[in-house]
């Protein structure tokens, strides 16, 4: 089965033991392009019960032969399914890009980027994840395996359809599980034309499916009986419900990344132009679409005019990038959709209300489309809305600071804990702040960025688990011990 998908051959099925199929459910599902609100598609497959039932019958089918795989043969099928996507990357971003608008260049290539090299790192680990044994001089060899669960599923986030696919799927497979895709309604074309690339890898059948949905079908993922796993990535209201299906159903392991309001505390040592570079950027990669992005700014007293100064004038620059998707020009593209750009709009307009001075944007870019402009908010009042809640678009928020042992207790008020930032050139303070602020993640002269070989996710209210590094397989897997008596 070649690839031959693009905009105008969209994948529309779920893709079940290998196949495209019709879904059992009659309803569909609707895509729009956000550059002009047209209407991309209206006849997507929505998988309802007897879908997911047929996905987990053929899973649990594969299974067995996929765990007892050699292991240098599931390696080379995942790293075989990289170098596919690697070929295909460009047609897969225009398929996110058509309902997400985001352009290639500035977040398409990077996505299909970590979905590639999440995969070829996962296939490394796949001979190399060790177990473990202990003494034996109470005459008993104990021996600890990391096994598979079994049937796992990933519910995918439509801010980063193929890179969080990569995140989960990848070490789910690299530790002989079984796989079920189920990307967000709102940008479902990338992983839905993951199917070719699939059997020409040479995934077995069942092995790896995709089952297109809105919160209906994660609901049913949820709460499957005979699925073992959900990891999911999405809203905080969502992954708490999320939770409590899993624990009513069969009390199924749950990986929750959620959401964040993530803090860059700058220092009057820190290096300004450093510091403008990455928090100007930090609240505009994808749109401010992005669960870490440093969407409040706290700057100490003796710099705060240069730097407001400097931020302004980066975010004015990246104002004048904001365009069509399909340019090569174009670094920001529109809010995913009409939902997502009321909400955004209305916190602008709420935090003009008395919560804080609108300093820069704000306004709606052009009369079609879901385009507005990268805003920044200064002298917010403490508790407002616009300070505590997550916006998730091109939003900022900048206050100042005097002393460490505020802004550390400022920073952690918060029921997020997802990523925090802080530039210093003072080694010391820096490691002393990172290990104070109660955050998952934590960047010292940068910020809002994660790495595949190290643990990211988030603290408090911002998730459960952790995906990348060696985190991820652990995640996947279930220790056994092996008690063996040897003076029998």
């Amino acid at each position: 089965m070649a690839f031959n998908f693009s905009k105008s051959n969209l994948p529309k099925q779920l893709f079940i033991n290998n196949e495209y199929v019709d879904s059992k459910n009659k309803k569909k599902l609707s895509a729009y392009n956000p550059k002009d609100g047209s209407l991309v598609a209206d006849n997507v497959a929505l998988a309802g019960g007897q879908d997911v039932d047929a996905a987990v019958e053929a899973a649990e089918k594969a299974f067995p032969a996929w765990k007892r795989m050699p292991p240098i043969q599931r390696r080379d099928i995942m790293l075989r399914f990289a170098a596919l996507i690697e070929e295909h990357g460009e047609a897969l971003a225009e398929l996110t890009r058509i309902t997400l608008g985001a352009p290639y260049g500035s977040f398409g290539k990077f996505e299909t980027g970590l979905i590639v090299e999440t995969f070829k790192y996962n296939a490394g680990w796949i001979d190399k994840f060790a177990g473990e044994s202990f003494p034996q001089e109470d005459g008993f060899l104990k021996i600890v395996r990391n096994e598979p669960l079994g049937v796992v599923c990933g519910i995918v986030p439509w801010n980063g359809p193929l890179g969080s696919v990569g995140l989960k799927a990848a070490p789910a497979l690299a530790t002989g599980n079984c796989f079920i895709i189920k990307p967000s309604e709102k940008t479902p074309f990338a992983s839905l034309a993951l199917g070719p690339i699939i059997k020409e890898a040479g995934f077995p059948p069942g092995v790896l499916q995709v089952l297109s949905g809105d919160g209906s079908t994660g609901a049913l993922l949820a709460s499957h009986m005979r699925i073992r796993k959900v990891s999911f990535t999405g809203s905080i209201s969502t992954g708490k419900k999320i939770q409590e299906m899993a624990a009513k159903s069969n009390l199924k392991r749950v990986t929750l990344e959620l959401g964040g309001k993530s803090p860059a505390v700058i220092f009057d040592d820190a290096n300004l132009e450093n510091a403008i570079m990455w928090t100007a950027n930090a609240i505009t990669a994808n749109t401010g679409q992005v669960c870490f992005a440093a969407s409040i700014v706290y700057v100490q007293e003796g710099i705060y005019d240069r730097f407001i100064e400097g931020y302004k004038k980066a975010l004015q620059e990246k104002t004048n990038a904001v365009g069509d998707p399909e340019d090569e020009s174009t670094q920001l593209g529109p809010l995913v959709d009409e939902a997502q750009f009321d909400r955004v709009s209305g916190f602008i307009e709420r935090g003009q209300q008395g919560q804080g001075d609108l300093l820069l944007g704000g306004r709606r870019i052009g009369d079609k489309g879901f385009f507005i402009e990268p805003t920044v908010f200064t002298n917010v009042k403490a508790g407002s809305e616009i300070q505590c809640e997550e916006i998730f678009g091109p939003v900022a928020v900048v206050s100042t600071f005097k002393t460490e042992e505020e802004i550390v207790a400022k920073s952690n008020n918060t029921n997020f804990g997802l990523m925090a930032g802080v530039f210093t050139q003072d080694i010391n303070k820096a490691l002393r702040v990172a290990s104070d602020f109660e955050s998952g993640m934590v960047g010292v002269n940068c910020v809002s960025l994660m790495m595949m070989t190290a643990p990211f996710g988030g603290s408090k209210e911002s998730g459960i688990g952790r995906e990348g590094g060696i985190q991820a397989l652990r995640a996947f897997t279930e220790p056994k011990t092996i008690l063996v008596n040897l003076s029998y």
